[in-house]
């Protein structure tokens, strides 16, 4: 059930502090029954005191009228009190007892006038804080709706979560909340308190749909004690709120709607997000089962291409001619070229897809000698010269991948590389890090593609290629916990520099 402050009308303005009319109905009736009881006390002999009754008429003005119509009624009392005394005293005479029986009658129309306006200012205080209470009572309230409903809620989520904070917030008996579809209530929907399925899949009354001209956010039927509202949704249709029996008024619910408006849009938002999110996921399951499949069928016609290729080389099929040969040493190396991009095809799928193995201990100097004494030949038939200073160092990680990203740094070294230069290979411990740097004297990187180096298939200059070797020397980098960098030194030399952890002794 809501809290009472919340239930409670609000005070009018001259209950909160307002300033009412100068001279209201009661301040001039007041000033009538002044004059009346002023006129009875001139016609009654002293004795009677006649002017003691001025402070009902002050004391009524104090409670009604503002603070200047009171005060100035007070002065018309003690006005008349005077000017009965006067008069009295000129019929009468004065007699000591006369003449204080008249200060008694002044000092009463005072104290009653002062007592009273302090006892209406009191009220007065108490009226604005008590509406002061009830306001920061609902917008309690109101931050309790939006933490209800607030968070990385879908529509389905937010419709149940807001029900329930509804009916909390208006101690309503039910809330339902679901979307109009043809005059039909569907899904998203919600019926607090459950079970049941309340009005989904029925058809709606005619003025649960329309809003009568000229009424506020929220409208009420059967009496008002059902009251109704809409959330609009403006890439579907809106969702109607359907509240019964609510002991809060029709104003709270209409800021509560105002309140999940912008949070409703917000949920919209997110459920495109997701959806969005989900094709693309879907997507990229398919390029990779795509990859997959390609790079599997590729590797086998090749592999059966180079044992026949190597066979004829051989003699298999006899002496052959040195054109024919020499196109067939051609086709081993466009071979291993194509068996070479099938194997980085199925790296990428595999390091797109997240899917990693078990780290092991991988003794690193060994993988850079394995991967140098490989790449020694083309180098050797470039006329470039391989130099290696290494320290024998351990990673965590997979050998096979980081034999890869090796060999794509010193690939890369060596096809740019001049004829006639020498490519340095230093493998060194920096603190918790281990350093590869290769540094060759190619052409270098031009400016402008600098920063999209190890992205894929960015081709041209050092780094050219298939446009997935450095790419793929990045993943692996990451996947390790580590990096990889490019920069050109003052020689204008360029150095490729793959940084990982050291394993933990």
């Amino acid at each position: 059930m809501t809290d009472p402050a919340l239930s409670k009308p609000t005070l009018p303005d001259s209950a909160l502090g307002a300033p009412p009319p100068a001279w209201s109905k009661r301040s001039w009736l007041s000033l009538v029954l002044i004059a009346l009881i002023t006129l009875a006390d001139t016609l009654t002999p002293s004795s009677l005191v006649v002017g003691t009754l001025l402070c009902a008429p002050v004391a009524l003005s104090a409670l009604g009228g503002s603070r200047a119509a009171t005060l100035h009624l007070l002065a018309v009392a003690v006005g008349g009190n005077l000017l009965a005394a006067a008069v009295n005293a000129l019929r009468d005479g004065l007699s000591p007892e006369d003449l204080g029986n008249r200060v008694v009658s002044i000092l009463a129309a005072l104290l009653v006038g002062g007592l009273t306006l302090r006892a209406r200012e009191a009220s007065l205080r108490a009226a604005r804080l008590e509406e002061e209470g009830r306001r920061l009572e609902r917008e309690r309230a109101l931050r309790r709706l939006v933490e209800a409903v607030s968070g990385p809620y879908g529509q389905e989520a937010f419709v149940a979560r807001a029900a329930q904070a509804l009916r909390e917030l208006t101690g309503a008996k039910s809330v339902e909340l679901g979307r109009v579809d043809r005059a039909v209530l569907r899904p998203p929907h919600a019926l607090v308190p459950g079970p049941g399925s309340g009005r989904l899949g029925s058809r709606l009354p005619l003025e649960f749909l329309a809003r009568p001209p000229g009424s506020a956010l929220v409208w009420g039927v059967d009496g008002a004690h059902t009251l109704l509202s809409r959330l609009t949704r403006p890439a579907d249709q809106d969702l109607l709120l359907i509240v019964t029996g609510a002991s809060a008024p029709p104003d709270v619910l209409a800021e509560a709607v105002q309140t999940l408006q912008p949070l409703l849009d917000r949920t919209a938002l997110l459920d495109d997000l997701q959806d969005r999110q989900a094709q693309l996921q879907a997507r990229g399951e398919v390029l990779q089962d795509l990859i997959y499949a390609f790079s599997h069928d590729l590797r086998t016609p090749l592999m059966a291409n180079a044992v026949n290729m190597r066979a004829a080389l051989k003699g298999a099929y006899g002496p052959l001619p040195e054109d024919y040969r020499a196109t067939l040493h051609n086709g081993l190396e466009a071979n291993a070229a194509l068996l070479a991009l099938a194997d980085q095809l199925l790296l990428v799928a595999k390091y797109e897809s997240g899917n990693a193995d078990e780290p092991r201990s991988v003794a690193l100097r060994d993988v850079v000698l394995g991967v140098t004494q490989q790449v020694q030949p083309r180098a050797q038939a470039r006329g470039v010269t391989l130099e290696t200073t290494l320290e024998g160092v351990r990673v965590r990680g997979q050998p096979h991948d980081l034999r890869r990203a090796v060999q794509n740094l010193l690939d890369n070294a060596v096809r740019f590389a001049p004829p006639g230069s020498t490519v340095q290979v230093k493998l060194r411990r920096d603190g918790e890090e281990v350093a590869l740097s290769v540094m060759d004297d190619g052409p270098g990187v031009p400016a402008g593609r600098e920063a999209t180096l190890f992205q894929r298939f960015r081709a041209g200059g050092a780094g050219g290629g298939t446009g997935l070797g450095l790419y793929l020397t990045r993943r692996i980098a990451e996947a390790h916990g580590g990096h990889v960098t490019y920069t050109r030194t003052a020689r204008a030399q360029s150095v490729f520099t793959l940084t990982l952890p050291l394993e933990d002794l």
